[in-house]
Order: C-alpha cells, then structure tokens, then sequence
C-alpha cells in the first residue's frame, strides 16, 4: 500500500474515532442509555478520552472549539501538553473562548492571552487566523486604537466583517468612507455583525443615505437573508417599518402588494420588497401584480422593481426578462441583477445591451475576465475590432476558460508554456519546511481546512522555481490537489505538466478507451471533481475521484453488469469505471455535446436538457454554458471544459480549440 493510500484510510479512521468519541455514552444490553449523574457523565467521558491517542484528542479539541464550547476544549487542551502541533492545542484553547455558542464575538475576551499568542507565534499562519478572530472582537467592540495597530499586520486580509469594522474606525476618525462602505456591501452573505454594525453607525451619522440602506434591505432580501434584512432595517431609525410587516413582504408578498401603495417611503419601499421576494418563486406573477402598483411608485423604484423581476426571469430563462429589464433602465441593481441583465442579453442575441449593460456596471465588476471578454465580443460586433482586440488582450495570457477564449479571438489556440525544470536539491528543500510538515500532520488527521490553510501560507512569497519545487514536492508525497493548487500560482515560468497533473493514468486511460471516451476530457472532470484526492465526499454524498452519487452508482453498476456495494466507492477502479461510464451515457444522450454532458453529470440531465428547451435558436456553447442559472454548475462546466483543453494539449502536444470542444447548442 503506497504512503498516499495509507494516509487515507488512517484519516478515515480517525473521523470515525471522533464520531464516535461525540457519541460516548455508556448503553444497557438493551442498548437504551443508562440514566447517569452529571459526575458520573463526566468521569465516563474523561475516561473514555483518556484512553485515546492525542490525536484523537485533538480532533476532539478542534471540534469543541469549533462550537465555542470553552470548558471542554479546555479539558482537552489540558490533555495534550506536549503535543507535537501547540500552536493549534493553543490557539482551540483561546478561540473557544472568543465566541458564543453561535459565533459571535465575546467583547469580554481577555486580550493578555492572545497577545502572548501572537508573540509566540508570529508569522505562522495560526497566528494571521488568531489575529483574524481579534480582529473581530476589537471591533465588536469599537475598540479602535488596538484595531488600527493590529489591522495592518493582517496578512490575508480576507475577512468581509473585518473590513466592515476598518471602516467604522476610519469614520470614528472623521472619514468620509460612503463609496469605500457601498462599493463593500455587494454580497450579504459574509456580513454577520460587523457589517450590520457599520451599516446602522454610518446611518445614524449621516454618511449612509436611507436609500441605501432600503438597497441593502433588497439587496439582503434577494438573497434570502431576509433575518439580516431585518436587522439591516434598523439603520432606518424612525421609518422603520414594524416587524411584521417585513415579515409579511418576506414571507407573503402577495398581501403587501395587494394593499396597495398609500405614498408613504415605508409602504412604496415594502412593495419593493414584496416583488423581489414573489419574483423569487414566479417571476411572470411578480410582473403581473407590480404592474398594479407600479404607477404608485417613483421612476427610479419602478425601475427597480423591473430589474428584480428582470433578474428572476433571466435565471429562470424566461424570454420576457428582456423586456423586464429594458423597463428598468440605469436602475442601481444589484451585482447578480447587473450580470444577468448581460446574460439575458447574451441568449437574446441582443449585442447592443451586452454592450451598454457591461458598461453600465461598476468598474470592479466590469473589469472581471468574464464581462472584459463579453465586452470585447460586443464590440467587435459593433464593428469597433481595434477596441475588442483591446479588450481580448487584457485577458489573453490568462490560463482560464475566459483567457483561453480571448486568445482565440485573437487567432491563437490554447498551447503549453515552456517547462520550468527545477533542481532535486530545489525540492527536496521544502521538506524541512515547518508549514508543510504541519500541513502533512493535518492531512494525516484527515483535517483538509487546516492542512490547506498551512500549505497556502507558505506559499504567499514564493518565487515561480519555489512554487514549482513545490508542487514537485507535494506530487512526490502524492499530496496531488496540493501539486496542481501550487503550480497553478506561476506567473512567468511554468510547468503545465504539474497544473495539470495525470495519477492513476494506468487505469484512466484504458477505462475512458473501453467506453469511447476522450481521456483528456475524464482527466479534466476529475481534476474539478476531486483535485485526485481519493476520498472526497461532497456535501451532496458524492464520493471518490470522479464523485459519483450513490444513486448513481448504483444504476449505472445495474447498467454496466457491475457487481457494486456502497463501500466499493471509494475503490479508485471502480469510481474511474462508474464516472466514466455514466459521462460516456450522457454524452451520447446529449448529441455528443461536451458542454452539455458536463452539466448533466454536475447537475443531473434533466437540468440542461430543461435549459436547452427554453431555446428558440442555435446557440455557441460559451453563450450556454455562461447562461446556466447555477452558479456551481455554470463555473463546473467551464472549469471542466478549461482543463480537457489543457489536459488535450499536454497529452497530444499540439495546440487546441476550447471554442470547438464548446461547438453549438441547437434547440431542442
């Protein structure tokens, strides 16, 4: 048994050690438990725990802090003083005690504690995660004098609630930071309480104008966190609208709107909602009842309601979104309603508003590789090809599905770079590197978050030839996600054949043979699948390189005469034979198209073949894929589709077409 294959299975044990470490109990023959005082709970437990290896121990310790649950991760933490990892022994230690039992930030943390901490362990990246935590409490807190010393030596920088707070303190220093607040608030998702903190403070001190915070209402609205919404709505002081009222838009929009609008901002800016939240389950209804009340709106909020619809309508591929959104206008939309009002527009065949649309969006979103490509198409079909070609350019040296696309336009193919080659002293140098000795702990434990949170870090200031070595290193481990993450972070020098990484060809290869199927493309779906790590379980319940759902393992082993039982999974020749079979069906089902098979074996077939009955023309494949309603399922298909391209150029050595893998989408 390789090293990689023994790593597995010994993680696998030990999330079923802590499963069954959460479950202790002391059970009757009968098997129902056994009534026991709370002491006598206790010393079973400790007990049992006692009894365990460290790292088991740990993974308890990592659990219990990940529920704030303090006084147990302190009981463990106590149990491991010589651990071989007490940065992180430490660091579950004190988090435990950073949050309540439902994440938020305790303003009573003592600091002495996390101040050794960070001096300890400076420069490790537990110690930027500690410090990230911190962060959140300093300003829960408002606490902006220790905040501003601690926030520039936050090196990820990555937390949305922690910029949220940055921005108090530069308005508690008499800032003006009302575009820097509203250019942030785009996705309320990551929000929690700083930004509801920063929301209701530049409210209250007049750098946040009521109209925005009703944007940012809708905006929490749309994306069903209407509980947030609601807690938004108390930066609208007085005009606030009563609890059960925002209930009602949220949960019964047909009411609201069937009350009609008495002119009032409360009662015109609840109608507003009501629509958003009914275009949500039936966009043609939601047109139909805004429609009764339209006329008792402003032009600007009518022309809001429209994009809501609009949106609802695009996504559920509706012809008449168009027509929605062109009622809208320049309305301030969100940057969801602004992306699909670009690709109604794509579907539509209607160049003019991809054009004018993309325009029209703020210039961080408009510069994404997505819209820069879409931009440069549209004018290129408005005959201005010196400007499109402009456009192409700024993307074309990006190794993505939006790259690969623009350098087609500009008469290339996608071909591999010239290899970097480094040195055995180059790689076998990280093996002493602390960062990756911790990440290889943590893989070991069958800890991924954390063993990726360690490799990452180490990475941030490396040069292309320590990446490479890197990723070297990481393939000779058989940490292979790790050898295709790293080198695909080269910017000058490269070495595709680690970007795009071949395990396990033995049996890839003649199994995609045996059903006809490309093998760049079986290469390419699994690299999106699972990254070549052999147990990985999504949250759906797909497993294994290729993913597949126990569903349809089962049916496509009934089809193929394969004797299958579920624990037969993760077994690498039977989840390569399952997965490759059941993409060479689809495909074949699909018309040999590659774009939509990728999404049926993403999304299950009946979804693409409900999106491409919607068509009422021949479409190119980009257009389909970009217009998938699924966020997942759209980035998959173009992921996947990226990757065969590469995958078919490292394998023939030739050059390759991603535009002719795409073809046509014909109606159906």
């Amino acid at each position: 048994m390789s090293e990689r294959l023994t790593r597995v299975y010994r993680a696998a044990a030990l999330a079923l050690t802590a499963a069954a470490l959460v479950a202790c109990s002391t059970t009757q023959a009968t098997g129902r438990p056994k009534a026991q005082s709370a002491a006598s709970r206790s010393a079973t437990s400790a007990d049992a725990l006692s009894q365990r290896s460290p790292d088991d121990i740990f993974v308890q310790l990592r659990e219990a802090a990940r529920a704030n649950d303090a006084p147990r991760a302190t009981a463990l933490a106590a149990m491991l003083t010589d651990y071989d990892v007490p940065s992180y022994v430490r660091y579950f230690q004190i988090k435990s005690r950073m949050f309540d039992r439902s994440g938020k930030a305790l303003i009573d943390t003592p600091d002495d504690d996390i101040r050794a901490f960070l001096r300890t362990y400076d420069g490790q990246a537990i110690a930027d995660r500690m410090r990230n935590d911190w962060l959140l409490v300093l300003g829960k807190r408002h606490d902006w004098q220790t905040f501003d010393a601690e926030y520039p030596k936050f090196v990820l920088d990555d937390d949305t609630q922690v910029k949220c707070y940055a921005m108090m303190s530069r308005a508690a220093r008499g800032e003006n930071v009302t575009q820097a607040a509203t250019d942030l608030l785009t996705t309320p998702k990551y929000y929690g309480e700083g930004c509801v903190d920063m929301i209701n403070t530049l409210a209250a001190s007049g750098q946040l104008p009521r109209k925005e915070v009703w944007h940012q209402i809708r905006l929490a609205y749309e994306e069903n966190y209407t509980s947030l919404g609601k807690q938004i709505a108390d930066a609208l002081g007085a005009v606030r609208p009563d609890d059960s009222l925002l209930d009602m838009a949220a949960t019964r929009p047909a009411q609201i709107l069937a009350r009609g609008v008495d002119g009032t901002e409360a009662s015109r800016q609840l109608a507003l909602l009501a629509v958003v939240r009914m275009a949500r389950s039936d966009a043609m209804l939601a047109a139909s009842s805004f429609s009764s009340v339209a006329g008792s709106l402003s032009q600007d909020e009518r022309a809001i309601g429209w994009g809501a619809i609009g949106m609802r309508g695009a996504l559920s591929q509706n012809p008449m979104a168009i027509s929605w959104y062109r009622q809208a206008g320049s309305a301030k939309l969100s940057n969801t309603a602004q992306e699909w009002k670009i690709r109604a527009a794509l579907r539509a065949g209607d160049w003019n508003l991809v054009r004018t649309g993309i325009e029209a969006m703020p210039a961080a979103l408009r510069e994404d590789g997505v819209w820069t490509y879409w931009y440069g198409r549209a004018l290129r079909e408005a005959g201005q090809g010196d400007a499109a070609r402009a456009q192409f350019q700024k993307i074309a040296m990006q190794t993505n599905f939006y790259g690969q696309l623009a350098n087609e336009e500009l008469g290339n193919k996608t071909s591999l770079p010239p290899r970097t080659t480094v040195t055995k002293a180059e790689i076998d140098a990280n093996r002493a590197n602390p960062g990756f000795q911790r990440a290889a702990k943590f893989y070991d434990l069958g800890l991924r978050f954390e063993g990726n949170r360690e490799w990452n870090w180490e990475l941030r200031n490396m040069t292309d030839r320590q990446l490479i070595a890197a990723a070297q290193y990481a393939n000779s481990i058989e940490l292979f996600d790790r050898a295709v993450n790293t080198a695909d972070r080269t910017k000058a020098e490269h070495d595709f054949t680690l970007r795009y990484l071949m395990p396990f060809r033995s049996k890839v290869e003649p199994l995609a043979a045996a059903v006809d199927l490309d093998e760049a493309w079986a290469y390419g779906l699994i690299r999106q699948e699972s990254r070549f790590i052999i147990n990985a379980r999504s949250s759906a319940g797909a497993g294994g390189l290729m993913q597949v759902m126990p569903a349809t393992a089962k049916m496509v082993a009934k089809q193929i005469g394969m004797d299958y039982q579920p624990g037969m999974m993760h077994d690498i020749d039977t989840n390569i034979r399952l997965g490759t079979s059941y993409l060479s069906d689809i495909y074949n089902k699909f018309d040999g198209s590659a774009v939509l098979a990728s999404a049926g074996y993403n999304a299950g077939p009946g979804r693409p073949r409900t999106w491409r009955s919607t068509l009422d023309r021949p479409v190119e494949g980009a257009i389909f894929a970009e217009t998938i309603p699924f966020n997942e399922t759209r980035t998959y298909v173009e992921n996947v589709l990226s990757n065969t391209t590469y995958y078919s150029a490292v394998i023939t050595g030739r050059p390759q077409s991603l535009k002719e893998r795409l073809g046509v989408i014909l109606p159906q």
